[in-house]
């Protein structure tokens, strides 16, 4: 059974900095492409960042330079590094897994930038 786990998200001013973190089980997050998504308030879920099983990355414009997707193989583990944060980040982040059996989400962990 694949389990997404996320965790990390908080309350942080603009300008502050998060990692979120995506434990996984029931699959190798090395072996597939792995992503971060986010969904506000009344919008559409969006992909913030993808690392593919062969490394490499891929981010919307709107984080390019700000954020940093990575993944430690050996925790099976991906995480989301977001630095100057604006109040258009917030959202709830999803951690999801393409794979040749299908996706699957996580929970989501919710990313409050506020003042």
């Amino acid at each position: 059974q694949v389990q997404l786990v996320e965790s990390g998200g908080d309350l942080v001013q603009p300008g502050g900095s998060l990692t979120l973190t995506c434990t996984a089980s029931g699959i190798i997050v090395s072996a597939n492409n792995m992503g971060w998504y986010r969904q506000a308030p009344g919008k559409e879920r969006e992909l913030v960042a993808i690392i593919t099983n062969g490394g490499r990355t891929n981010y919307a414009d709107s984080v390019k330079g700000r954020f940093t997707i990575s993944r430690d193989n050996l925790e099976n583990t991906v995480f989301l590094q977001m630095n100057s944060l604006k109040p258009e980040d917030t959202a709830v982040y999803y951690c999801n897994a393409e794979t040749p059996f299908g996706n699957y989400w996580g929970q989501g962990t919710q990313v409050t930038v506020s003042s």
